[in-house]
């Protein structure tokens, strides 16, 4: 079985542990709508992706 050879610090446990903080999503406006979007994620409003129309575009309501 697996044993730790010496204990964890606090310090180097809060270094590993520092990561699952909870982060606000980071957002890009998109260059040929104007809308907010994820990097690297389709625009939902046009259905466009790096310059390819993957989707459909969305009928305003």
């Amino acid at each position: 079985m697996a044993v730790p050879k010496s204990k964890i610090s606090r310090m180097k446990r809060g270094f590993r542990r520092s990561t699952d903080a909870l982060k606000n999503p980071t957002y890009v406006e998109d260059k040929n709508s104007g809308e907010l979007r994820r990097p690297h994620h389709i625009d939902l409003k046009s259905g466009m992706y790096r310059g390819k129309q993957i989707l459909e575009a969305k009928d305003s309501l």
